[in-house]
């Protein structure tokens, strides 16, 4: 059951919000009743984040669409989070649960802490594999936005992705696809390109949007951004190509240069389709579905159609979600390219979704379940004054009660005093036991700082570097205090390390780049001689090799026990 029969959907985009109003019932489709939308009106360059915005545009929409707060169903931009499509082995679901985990460790650029993440499985393991969609995001990122929306008056129960919202409007409303669709979510900033094929789902984000072909409009008549998104959304179109007459050279113009965009979304969206055929073993697509504000460009499902050659067509988000009749229709069909979202965020609380992510920062999701457990302590409050009125009673009938078990008590206790002698000497053995279960507890660590210290150097290694060797370093008195690491890579990925350095100001090499990442690792020292490299030399022309040494940062560990 809901503790309300209206919902509030927000989508954040880079151009705009969305903020829609619907009616929920448990296991029916919602119904749009109400909805607004603010445009930033802010330059791409001058665009840092949602910041101050965000608040006073919800509340604009708020006051002047007459929208009361409700519980929220938020959606995030597909680029501010890190999807991640794997395949994992068909085993328990405890183990399967922390590959999940290593998976997002290993993938994610930022360490565990800084960052709010989801998964769900994908289809069955009938095939001995089982798929799994990670969606991570950093938690700052998510908190610029969760906060401004608080700040509005407003608490989301739910913190959802774009691409996902998109992907659950798709199926709801065309249950009935067959081989594989994609979803081309065109905005302002950049492109959603969803796959769709049997329970298979696969996502990617493409920087190339409707800003782009702004911005070439600005450059190329040499006007304010400003007056070039008016100069596209009046006059803009795809041109067909091929050779044709017209008199307005204006037009033409800027036909063309909306080619040349959508032109390199085009060559993005070949490249994401060879990708998600040849990496993820899909099927070539059979159908377009186009939405997002950019989509409406005249001609440019026309475009795709004969680039793609395959259907294009509009997505409708109302085919089988109602709207309400304060909804005025032609403004609503007219905006249907952005309420896409909206309803699949509607969708995740009247009904059970194939894609259900949540990304909730921790303290939100902290405060709504102490909210949830405030009647249960109004119950307890209730229930303990009751039992000290019950306690009051009930001590003066059982005074007598207690005075003739009084009797009975010292007798027993005579007859445990005996048995005290055994007690003692049973206890004084479960301590010997205990000191010898914690020296074995200790030698068990000792053996995990090794696993650590594996660990720190693995996750130190660029991509196309390997490890061949791991040498314990010792001192005279055996003592192992450091560890020598002998590894390999290609020399053309090792170049790509160096030249990443030198575009930012750095003077390095690869292996210098390796030395002080090691530095960072908590298992070795970070003074100036603490990590070092020893010796670099060329095994093959397309392959060298490297020798480091790295002091540990706890290297006063006995002996015996750092030996083994």
């Amino acid at each position: 059951m809901f503790s309300s029969d209206r919902i509030l959907a927000l989508n954040v985009g880079a151009g705009k919000i969305i903020l829609a109003e619907f009616s929920v019932k448990s296991g029916r489709p919602p119904e749009l009743v109400n909805y607004g939308t603010y445009e930033w009106g802010v330059e791409p360059e001058n665009e840092v984040g949602v910041g101050g915005l965000l608040a006073p545009a919800i509340r604009e929409i708020m006051k002047s669409r007459g929208i009361r707060p409700a519980p929220l169903m938020l959606s995030i931009s597909g680029q501010m989070v890190f999807p991640r499509f794997v395949r994992l082995p068909a085993v328990g679901e405890d183990k399967l649960l922390q590959m999940v985990r290593y998976e997002v460790e290993q993938n994610v650029p930022f360490p565990m802490e800084e960052i709010v993440w989801n998964h769900q499985f994908i289809g069955d393991d009938s095939s001995g594999e089982q798929c799994a969609m990670i969606v991570a995001a950093k938690i700052e990122s998510v908190r610029e936005v969760t906060d401004r929306v608080v700040e509005a008056g407003l608490e989301p129960d739910t913190v959802d992705v774009a691409p996902m919202a998109l992907y659950n409007c798709l199926r709801y409303n065309y249950a009935d696809l067959d081989g594989c669709s994609v979803l081309l979510d065109i905005g302002a900033r950049s492109t959603n390109l969803i796959f769709i094929e049997d329970e298979k789902i696969y996502s990617r984000c493409i920087p190339v949007a409707g800003n782009a072909i702004t911005q070439e409009l600005a450059k190329s008549f040499q006007i304010p951004f400003a007056e070039a998104e008016a100069l596209k959304r009046e006059r803009g179109f795809v041109a067909l190509g091929g050779v044709f007459a017209t008199e307005d050279e204006v037009a033409e113009r800027i036909s063309k240069i909306v080619r040349n965009v959508v032109t390199r979304l085009h060559a993005e969206i070949s490249r994401s389709i060879n990708f998600y055929r040849s990496q993820q073993g899909g099927n070539a697509p059979s159908r377009v579905y186009l939405t997002g504000g950019t989509a409406v460009l005249p001609h440019l499902d026309t475009f795709f159609r004969e680039k793609l050659q395959v259907e294009v067509v509009y997505l409708n988000p109302f085919t089988n979600v109602g709207v309400g009749n304060r909804i005025n229709r032609e403004r609503a069909g007219a905006d249907a390219f952005v309420l896409a979202e909206t309803v699949g965020l509607a969708l995740r609380r009247s009904l059970a979704c194939p894609v259900e992510i949540n990304l909730m920062p921790p303290e939100i999701v902290k405060r709504k379940s102490l909210k949830k457990r405030i009647p249960f302590f109004g119950l307890a409050a209730a229930g303990i004054l009751l039992s000290l009125f019950s306690w009051t009673m009930y001590e003066t009938q059982m005074g007598k009660l207690y005075a003739f078990q009084g009797e009975r008590v010292s007798a027993k206790l005579s007859a445990c005093k005996a048995k005290q002698a055994g007690l003692s000497k049973a206890e004084k053995a479960r301590g010997e036991v205990q000191r010898k279960a914690d020296a074995v507890r200790d030698v068990i660590l000792q053996r995990t700082a090794w696993l650590k210290r594996v660990d720190a150097v693995r996750k130190s290694l660029f991509e196309g570097m390997w490890l061949t060797e791991l040498v314990p370093v010792k001192d005279a008195a055996g003592t192992v205090t450091g560890i020598r690491i002998v590894g390999r890579g290609w020399v053309d990925k090792l170049r790509e390390i160096e030249e990443k350095a030198r575009a930012s100001g750095r003077m390095v090499t690869a292996v210098e780049e390796l030395r002080d990442r090691l530095k960072t690792q908590s298992a070795f020292g970070k003074g100036p001689q603490d990590v070092k490299i020893v010796g670099v030399k060329d095994v093959e022309a397309f392959l060298i090799e490297f020798t480091i040494e790295a002091a540990l940062a706890d290297s006063a560990a006995p002996k015996d026990a750092e030996a083994r």
